[in-house]
């Protein structure tokens, strides 16, 4: 059995799992309205991270990146166990594995915004800082770990793939414990990327609701230390699978959604009714929410209470797998109330498929939980964790 041994977790609801708990407890939405991000002076919803972060070493400073910051930041949080984990392994039999989209594209932009305005480039820029490959290097450099250590980034799935990579590691011996997880940090590439699919919302984002129109960009790193260490929290299955539908557009009838749940209660030997609760991947736009409920209503029926929870952190892009997984953490860990759906604006869609999206807080009542997150051409991937 691998176990979550440790978890650090920043985006828009908080500094730390302390107040991100305390956040998701009262459904309190990290997003804000801001200006800047967008191009021809539109504004839109922002789930940007507020608390201070982190300054990289100046040894390390080509990697020097907010997103290497965000990532600095979780780490600060669980240290004192990765510390341990080194001392009782090795460095060289610790996996690092990230999950990123966005890296450090925002350095980029800057950079040349200044070589436009000045004819040359920052001093402190090196191209380090954006290649996709960076986080995992950065923390394997940080920390001075030697085992296997590579980066994925398959769009919106890019940090669950690293934690089943990570998990996988283990199981087959590579390593004895992996640190994985991802970050993706504000960029305006992403962000006017999506408003040029028609996909950005420029009011809060409403999932499943009757009138949503879009996503709001989040930021976030998360990263949890997996091992064979008991712990309260185990990942007890996982799914992934490809549609190869659409460049952006998942399966209309979430087929390849549906396959990837369907795998991660087989792996883990469950029966959908021993589920407790599945945090959706749940975007807001159009045609995620059709898709992704028909899929559950035929794995689960009508049954399991289920939610997203992008209107209250944004769509974190690489980093909502491992945020979400984090937040399913948080609820498994802590016994908290689980997050509602927002119907205060529109109501819910009365054309998509029937499924048990909550409205009133509600305790988990089957310590199990789905995380869902799917990507940009189909590549899909669930969790499955819970209580052992």
């Amino acid at each position: 059995m691998i176990y979550f041994s440790a978890v650090g977790l920043i985006n828009a609801l908080g500094s730390n799992v302390d107040e991100i708990s305390r956040s998701l407890s009262s459904n309190r939405s990290g997003l804000t309205k801001q200006h800047g991000w967008l191009l021809h002076g539109k504004s839109t919803w922002i789930g940007k991270a507020s608390a201070p972060l982190p300054q990289i070493p100046a040894k390390l400073a080509q990697h020097n990146s907010r997103n290497n910051r965000l990532l600095l930041a979780a780490l600060t949080q669980i240290q004192p166990q990765v510390d341990i984990a080194i001392q009782q392994y090795g460095r060289e039999r610790i996996a690092v594995i990230m999950g990123t989209s966005t890296s450090g594209i925002h350095e980029g932009e800057l950079a040349i915004a200044q070589q436009l305005e000045s004819g040359e480039l920052p001093d402190h820029y090196a191209y380090q800082q954006q290649e996709l490959g960076d986080p995992s290097q950065f923390l394997a450099t940080f920390l001075q770990l030697n085992g296997p250590t590579y980066t994925l980034s398959t769009a919106c799935s890019s940090s669950v793939r690293a934690i089943i990579s990570g998990y996988r590691l283990i199981k087959t011996g590579l390593a004895d414990a992996a640190l994985v997880g991802g970050a993706d940090s504000l960029c305006r590439m992403a962000i006017n990327g999506f408003d040029s699919l028609e996909s950005i919302s420029y009011q809060r984002c409403m999932p499943f609701a009757q009138q949503r129109d879009g996503i709001n960009i989040g930021e976030s790193a998360g990263l949890i230390l997996l091992s064979r260490e008991p712990a309260k929290v185990a990942l007890l299955g996982s799914g992934e699978s490809s549609d190869a539908w659409h460049m952006s557009a998942p399966h209309p009838e979430g087929i390849g959604a549906e396959r990837a749940m369907r795998m991660a209660l087989e792996q883990a030997n469950f029966e959908p009714e021993q589920v407790g609760y599945i945090n959706l991947h749940g975007t807001a736009t159009p045609l995620n929410d059709v898709a992704e409920a028909q899929a559950v209503n035929r794995v689960f029926g009508a049954a399991t209470p289920c939610s997203s929870t992008k209107h209250l952190t944004g769509h974190t892009l690489g980093a909502a797998g491992v945020t979400e997984a984090a937040l399913s953490w948080l609820i498994l860990d802590r016994d908290l109330t689980l997050p509602i759906q927002d119907f205060s604006v529109s109501v819910k869609d009365p054309t998509i498929a029937d499924i048990n999206l909550l409205t009133a807080p509600q305790k988990l009542a089957k310590k199990a939980i789905i995380s869902n997150s799917f990507a940009f051409g189909g590549n899909n991937a669930c969790l499955l964790l819970g209580e052992v």
